[in-house]
């Protein structure tokens, strides 16, 4: 197995990176999260890019690469802390080529690829699902049940309700519909895939605020030495390092099986899930500990990384429940 990545694959996250530090500083990402909005026009330039259908075959208007090209452009995301519906229209172009007929795809995919007709991904809970990421502005919606049957609802057959949460910089709706169409390919797989997604955008927004935190140490003093000089921070802060490298490790495997060895992404994907939620959240508190005071108030940044990563640990399963499916996958019993 090669461990580095392509040139091509080097070339998408040095374009990535310029792109979105470009067009999200902390100036910007504050002022869309304090609007609710996304921004549009960089939205328009990221499909323009091709990244809405990196990972979409070329028959359907993608790129026709992988979830590894993907996950290079969650991490990206992540770190940039982009307000974009980039994560639920990935998500629902995963559920319909991994699961959609035919049909489904030709109808729905060209739109997705484009980032024009965008979809969304949600995980039903009682008779709905709490949590969907822009479902408001959806033109479809996949549905998934606790036993993993997925159905597609077009927007407008769905009940969507606007909910507010902790993180403002992505939307979310609680979502109702009966009926729908049934999805009856690779639903497991697909989820896999969402959620290794998902470990990638935990990753980058863990590896932002362990950079913010190590900036902060080296430049505020106490008692005439930097913070970091002292071992209670620089030990925080190695710890912080660990947890970024375990969860990006972790991500990237999972990456590699969905591409390569999707008999592994089950387990995989749990595993990057689970670590990347807890890395997430366990990193950025310890951002915000290094910070101090500055780091509580609503004028320091750091509280939208700490607020998407809490976000982002919950959806598509905890590290509680994706530890007890790996647990489950090891000894034999499904999940």
């Amino acid at each position: 197995m090669n461990f580095d990545f392509t040139d091509d694959q080097q070339a998408i996250k040095r374009t990535a990176h310029d792109f979105l530090s470009a067009r999200f500083t902390a100036e910007r990402v504050r002022e869309l999260a304090e609007s609710g909005a996304y921004d549009e026009a960089a939205w328009a330039e990221m499909a323009e890019l091709g990244w809405a259908g990196i990972f979409v075959s070329e028959e359907h208007g993608g790129q026709g690469l992988g979830v590894v090209e993907l996950v290079i452009l969650m991490e990206e995301l992540g770190y940039a802390l982009a307000p974009t519906p980039f994560f639920s229209n990935a998500a629902a172009g995963l559920m319909l080529g991994a699961a959609g007929s035919d049909d489904q795809r030709r109808r729905w995919l060209p739109g997705i690829a484009a980032g024009e007709a965008t979809g969304t991904v949600g995980v039903v809970h009682g008779d709905r699902a709490p949590l969907v990421p822009d479902a408001d502005a959806a033109a479809v919606i996949v549905l998934v049940d606790e036993d993993g049957r997925a159905r597609l609802v077009p927007r407008e057959e769905a009940e969507v309700e606007p909910v507010e949460t902790i993180d403002a910089t992505r939307r979310f709706s609680a979502v109702r519909a009966d009926g729908g169409e049934p999805l009856e390919g690779d639903v497991a797989w697909a989820l896999g895939a969402i959620r290794t997604a998902l470990a990638a955008e935990l990753t980058g927004v863990a590896q932002r605020a362990m950079e913010m935190a190590v900036a902060y140490a080296k430049e505020r003093e106490q008692f005439g030495r930097p913070i970091g000089a002292y071992q209670a921070v620089s030990h925080r802060c190695s710890q912080m390092l660990l947890e970024v490298e375990g969860a990006r490790s972790t991500t990237y495997y999972a990456a590699w099986a969905a591409d390569h060895e999707p008999a592994s992404l089950a387990q995989a994907s749990s595993m990057a899930k689970a670590y990347a939620s807890d890395a997430g959240w366990r990193v950025t508190a310890s951002a915000l500990q290094v910070h101090g005071g500055i780091g509580f108030t609503w004028e320091h940044d750091l509280h939208f990384f700490l607020k998407r990563a809490r976000t982002d640990g919950h959806l598509f399963g905890d590290a509680r429940e994706h530890r007890d499916r790996v647990a489950g996958l090891a000894l034999g019993a499904g999940g």
